[in-house]
């Protein structure tokens, strides 16, 4: 026979508060006794949801193959030589080496 563990749930210490209209406050009412839950609840996981995807989408790109391909193609193109760039290729390395680009 299986036992079910129980797992703790974290502590909630943080407040968070909002404000909202009586429309607003009358939309997630009804929107958390849909989902059986207390609005509280529905706020916060719809919240977190919502945050967790938008922060998802600036780690992660997508895009057509012709898309890929062109991005891989200016990363690998030379970029032009600028003062700054042959300063910084004439000091020496951490490694005791000096850095000369490959010419393309």
């Amino acid at each position: 026979m299986a036992r079910h563990v129980a797992t703790p749930r974290p502590t909630k210490s943080q407040r968070i508060e909002v404000r909202a209209t009586e429309r607003q406050e009358m939309v997630l009412k009804q929107a958390a006794a849909a989902t059986d839950r207390t609005m509280t609840d529905f706020i916060l996981a719809s919240a977190v949801e919502r945050a967790e995807r938008i922060l998802a989408e600036r780690r992660r790109f997508a895009g057509a193959p012709e898309q890929y391909d062109e991005f891989l193609r200016l990363l690998d193109e030379p970029l032009e030589s600028t003062d700054k760039f042959e300063k910084l290729w004439s000091r020496p390395t951490p490694f005791g080496q000096s850095f000369t680009p490959k010419p393309r």
